[in-house]
């Protein structure tokens, strides 16, 4: 062939090609304006190639079926299926048109002999089920699954395709079932986690999630699969209590030596449920006194229980020279080293913070210090606490070198930001406004959201209170007050605050004082005055941002101090409902289950 009658055959071909692009683009234009007629005559005209058929295949069927033409449909879909014998969607559409076209028996018959027939084959099952999905025909899809399950002779089988079919006819038992099942074969933790995490939502679905693994542990009491992911589904509600029953069954099970629990028993103290994080390193001491695990778990223990002391109002010194004692003999049994220096922290606080001996602190920690060797980060922490110490003493000045040499010392680690912190809040207490919010204004990009949420309300307090329209005297006195606090000076702190309420009732401040106050009536167990406070912030500032901090911490003193428990649910149901975006959701519905008698062990 010479080279001119290429040319023309190339012509011939570009021109031909270019036709056809032009036909397909007006009739899709026609298809998309409803104008079916006109699209129809030129779906014809292009369905005569069966190459090009398949392009138009979807657009011409969906014409002729809004034209109600059923015999071309039929008569085009049978065409298409004798020029593409191996593509079983083909079929599936004939069937449909006879359903639409009113023949439902024998679409049945139709469907249901296509299943038999693709279930034979892995290639013919996804394809069938994908135009099952389209059709909105689930059930059929499931059916399909099945067929292919029994026929291929495996009981597991297409289980996460089946999972997605469950999930969308909300068969959501059938559902976890089978995601389950794929989960302890394949060990695929994420997957499982993630499933229930997006799809099991109402107290209903969670009910039946737990019955499901509960039956699963006892039918197979060895898989510990089913126990993992109990224990974190109890986790993610923050139930630490029946994540403990778990684990512990778990570490008894399988010869763990306690680190599941000790895991466990970490989260539970970093999620401020002390109780029951100090029930795990108390099991795990009495469990095994000889193992590695046990000085630590005997300092976290003992950090537990000062926890729960500090947290437990009022706060009882005989309690805190116990602790004081318990320290002194873990450092006795196991001697100073990088097992107990923590331990030598945690008594200097307790020294300077609620005994006032802060001498005795300061020396504690020199003494740590001292015990540290190279640990530069441990050194560093007993810096800050040097320089809160300080603060305690009326000595600003020591504290402001001892923030910025840890600052300096640690610029790679959030230790940095910590001592940024501490030095924000210091100039916060003696008034220095704005170089105080030039630094949390730095601080709000922390890289620990604990960090960036204290320099974020920290920042907005002294931005909506000082400034050009606002006379920072009011904040001036606040600050003030709030630095008695952090100095345990309660008493003084109390008659400050009553005065500068009535002085500012109708300040920004006014919820802030009212806070401030409630908390530190709380410290030294005036709960019916702090009750009183806590109800002025929810009725008179419900919708500002302290309202949820207000109410729960009304309910849980109604609870735990007042011992109304109905008092104490219906604060706990109000939280739920009125603030249902409150970080203290979780711990609230929890509450409230328990004293309606739940059984959450």
């Amino acid at each position: 062939m010479n080279s001119k009658i290429r040319k023309i055959i190339f012509l011939l071909l570009v021109t031909f090609t270019g036709v056809f692009a032009q036909e397909l683009e007006l009739a899709n234009s026609y298809f998309k304006q409803g104008e079916y007629d006109k699209a129809a005559e030129l779906y014809k005209k292009l369905s005569s190639d069966r190459n090009k058929a398949r392009l138009i295949h979807a657009d011409y069927l969906s014409t002729m079926t809004k034209l109600k033409d059923f015999d071309a449909a039929e008569k085009f879909l049978k065409s298409q299926i004798k020029n593409n014998g191996n593509q079983i969607s083909y079929r599936a559409d004939l069937a449909q048109l006879h359903e639409i076209s009113g023949q439902s028996d024998l679409a049945n018959v139709e469907y249901n002999s296509l299943i038999e027939e693709a279930a034979k084959v892995d290639n013919y099952v996804y394809e069938l089920q994908n135009f099952f999905y389209k059709a909105n025909k689930i059930d059929m899809a499931v059916k399909l699954l099945l067929t292919a399950r029994t026929k291929g002779k495996d009981a597991h089988k297409f289980d996460t395709q089946l999972a997605r079919g469950y999930l969308y006819l909300d068969q959501k038992d059938k559902m976890l079932e089978e995601v389950l099942g794929f989960g302890v074969r394949s060990k695929n933790y994420a997957y499982v986690q993630a499933t229930i995490q997006d799809n099991i939502k109402s107290d209903k679905e969670i009910d039946m999630l737990e019955k499901i693994l509960y039956g699963k542990i006892q039918d197979s009491p060895n898989e510990s699969f089913y126990t993992e992911i109990l224990i974190w589904h109890f986790t993610q509600k923050a139930d630490f209590a029946r994540a403990f029953i778990q684990a512990r069954a778990l570490d008894r099970r399988q010869k763990l030596f306690g680190f599941k629990v000790f895991e466990l028993a970490g989260a539970s103290y970093n999620a401020k449920d002390y109780k029951n994080a100090a029930k795990m390193y108390q099991y795990i001491m009495e469990e095994y006194p000889d193992g590695e695990l046990y000085p630590y778990a005997r300092r976290w223990l003992i950090q537990s229980k000062e926890e729960l002391i500090k947290t437990t109002f009022p706060i009882d010194n005989e309690q805190i020279k116990d602790l004081i004692e318990q320290y002194n003999l873990l450092i006795v049994d196991v001697g100073i080293n990088t097992k107990t220096i923590e331990a030598l922290r945690n008594m200097a606080l307790l020294n300077a913070f609620y005994l006032q001996n802060h001498d005795k602190a300061i020396e504690i920690l020199e003494s740590a210090i001292a015990s540290a060797g190279n640990n530069q980060k441990f050194i560093d922490q007993c810096k800050l606490d040097l320089g809160d110490i300080y603060i305690l003493k009326d000595e600003p000045w020591e504290s402001t070198l001892l923030y910025m040499q840890v600052e300096k010392s640690q610029k790679e680690d959030n230790l940095a930001e910590i001592a940024k912190l501490k030095n924000a809040k210091l100039q916060y207490y003696t008034g220095q406004f704005e170089l105080s919010k030039e630094i949390l204004d730095i601080l709000k990009k922390a890289t620990t959201r604990e960090i960036s949420n204290d320099a974020m309300q920290l920042s907005l307090l002294i931005q909506d209170n000082t400034g050009l329209d606002t006379s920072e005297v009011a904040m001036a006195e606040f600050s003030k007050v709030d630095l008695l606090i952090f100095q345990n000076r309660y008493d003084e702190s109390i008659i400050q605050l009553d005065s500068l309420f009535q002085k500012y009732k109708s300040h920004s401040l006014a919820d802030e004082i009212l806070w401030l106050k409630a908390n530190t009536l709380l410290k030294i167990n005036k709960i019916d005055e702090a009750v009183k406070d806590l109800k002025a912030i929810i009725e008179n500032y419900k919708y500002d941002i302290l309202a949820d901090d207000a109410l729960f911490i009304l309910a849980k003193v109604t609870e735990e101090n007042l011992k109304d428990k109905p008092k104490a649910m219906e604060y706990y149901r109000t939280l739920l409902k009125d603030y249902p975006g409150s970080i203290y959701g979780a711990q609230s519905r929890i509450r409230f289950r328990e004293l309606r008698g739940d059984n959450v062990n």
